[in-house]
């Protein structure tokens, strides 16, 4: 690496730990001497009078994280233009969610998202299976987001992965435990617009070195680069428009309508249309996040493609996660703008660890601590018992971060592989119970089960087959190193693997929605099966899903009406 972190890098890389640490500080102490009755719920919920606009900020970077400002720009530079198409397929989320889960769970008015299922299938059971589900994939998640910045900033600085993911996990986990829901709002506040500025400098910056974007365009052309429809449907086709769009679709929906860390944000907002509000505006951030992340991949291919040798063929970096940190270094020659990027990968690792810690303090103290001692200890020492389970998880993601060192493949498949495997049967489970009157709580139990299962199986199964090399063509006729990649000869195992293992070759899209189908037909089988041992019980309108009224909303009442079943 031609270029190191200079004294002006590492001074804008320390303000963002520092401030991100001391909004932490700020929400503490203002909440020590505020004169709240609540102290418990203010640290998880704010008070429920949250602002419009941070609880949108901090859904939208809850989940674009630092994966996203890594793997977007990768899978463009490795894999072309389509992965666009995932922008439609998070459009789709964010109206799906906001017309059909935000109307279930806000009237409820729930801390913990899984208090709907205790309360729809009467049985805390099912809410612990939830909550249990739901903990596998937060601990998942905030393992690899935290894991993801710190291969980058080695890449560029030399820092050790070691210290990166200690720092992410101890820095959110500070801000966190000390100011609780309202710390975890503000900060991602500010952590979004560093994100923001970070992918606009290296855009901008890069345009200008190839000289337009019009240049930009036409180099990618030129190398097969640029394609915007796939439209095979044979599931295993890594990305294809059905992928990418409903895929993606069903994965989102997982995320902005039915995890813990959404729920925990629009329910912490005062009125149901500000609720909605907050999950639709997310439309805006994940278009603009998303085409400038999508966009520093085209223009970092152009810019190699100029010069004559791809970076990965040169082994220049040793994995496609370490592409845009490299460019960056190469392009970013202005003191404090390296730092400024490793910052924004920070901002998204940090924003993103922090709303899980957030998340699973508020599920673990509403689902399972709250109900064997809440009426037995002080309200102080309520506060304390959640801010206990901020450090004690905040320790476990460090440890999974330090598990996701061994994961191949650019760290945005992996996030939607493993992740998207645990939100499948979360969302399952959920439309089990909204969509379905007749599902019973054994039918949500092992239909939650058997999906979580189901999609961990896929997700490792896929990733113990061996790896081909890339499809498309890279510059290498001015590298000083032979081709790594030669994408001519790149094996393929399809001939010789069994029928289980062409299982595992589905694309890592669908895995959310195989849990999602899974948990539902399993659910539904079970409860049938199991019905005579379970008095029928009248379901509360609360608790289900009218699910024509609310996708068909400015249709006809008469439309509506003909369209409704029972």
């Amino acid at each position: 690496m031609a270029k190191q972190f200079g004294i002006w890098d590492w001074v804008v890389f320390g303000a963002l730990l520092g401030i991100s640490a001391l909004i932490g500080v700020f929400y503490a102490i203002k909440s020590h001497y505020s004169a709240n009755t609540d102290p418990t719920g203010e640290f998880l919920m704010g008070g429920r009078k949250m602002h419009l606009l941070p609880v949108s900020v901090s859904i939208l970077v809850s989940f674009m994280s630092a994966i996203t400002i890594l793997g977007a720009p990768a899978e463009m530079y490795t894999a072309g233009t389509l992965y666009f198409l995932y922008i439609l397929g998070l459009i789709l989320a964010c109206v799906v969610s906001a017309t059909v889960f935000v109307p279930l769970f806000y009237p409820l008015r729930l801390t913990s998202s899984f208090e709907y299922l205790e309360g729809r299938f009467q049985s805390k059971v099912a809410k612990l299976t939830g909550a249990l589900i739901m903990i596998v994939q937060q601990v998942v998640y905030m393992g690899i987001a935290s894991f993801a910045p710190s291969t980058a900033l080695e890449a560029v600085t030399g820092f050790p992965t070691w210290a990166t993911i200690v720092t992410i996990g101890c820095v959110s986990t500070f801000y966190t435990f000390l100011g609780g829901m309202k710390a975890v709002v503000w900060t991602d506040v500010f952590q979004s617009t560093i994100m923001v500025a970070g992918l606009l400098a290296i855009v901008i910056q890069g345009i200008f070195k190839v000289g337009s974007f019009n240049e930009v365009w036409k180099i990618n052309k030129e190398w097969d680069r640029i394609d915007f429809w796939e439209a095979d449907p044979d599931p295993t086709v890594r990305h294809s428009v059905w992928s990418l769009i409903i895929g993606t679709a069903v994965t989102w929906t997982g995320a902005f309508g039915v995890s813990q860390a959404s729920v925990q944000r629009f329910c912490a907002v005062e009125t149901f249309k500000k609720a909605k509000a907050s999950v639709l505006i997310n439309i805006i951030g994940c278009i603009v996040l998303v085409v400038l992340a999508s966009l520093a991949g085209v223009v970092m291919f152009a810019y190699y493609a100029q010069s004559g040798c791809d970076p990965l063929s040169a082994k220049e970096v040793s994995n496609a996660n370490q592409l845009i940190p490299y460019f960056v270094m190469e392009i970013l020659g202005y003191p404090g703008l390296p730092g400024l990027f490793v910052s924004c990968l920070f901002s998204g690792a940090l924003s993103t660890m922090s709303s899980c810690l957030n998340a699973l303090a508020a599920v673990c103290w509403e689902d399972v601590f709250k109900p064997l001692i809440g009426e037995k200890v002080s309200e102080s020492t309520k506060t304390w018992i959640t801010r206990v389970l901020v450090a004690v998880f905040g320790g476990a993601g460090i440890g999974f971060a330090f598990m996701a060192k061994n994961l191949g493949g650019t760290v945005l498949q992996a996030s939607l592989s493993f992740t998207g495997a645990a939100t499948g049967p979360l969302l399952g489970i959920f439309l089990l119970g909204g969509l379905f009157p007749w599902a019973n709580a054994a039918g949500c139990v092992v239909g939650g089960i058997l999906g979580l299962v189901m999609g961990m199986w896929v997700s490792f199964g896929a990733y113990s087959l061996p790896r081909s090399g890339f499809p498309l063509d890279f510059p290498v006729e001015n590298c000083s190193l032979p081709m790594v990649y030669n994408n001519a000869t790149a094996s393929s195992t399809s001939a010789t693997l069994s029928v289980v293992q062409h299982f595992y070759t589905v694309s890592y899209l669908w895995f959310s929605s195989i849990g999602t189908a899974t948990t539902v037909i399993a659910g539904l089988l079970v409860s049938l099966c199991t019905a005579p041992c379970f008095p029928k019980q009248d379901v509360d309108p609360k608790y289900l899903i009218p699910l024509f009224d609310r996708l068909f909303c400015c249709f006809p009442e008469s439309w509506r009406r003909l369209c409704r079943c029972g």
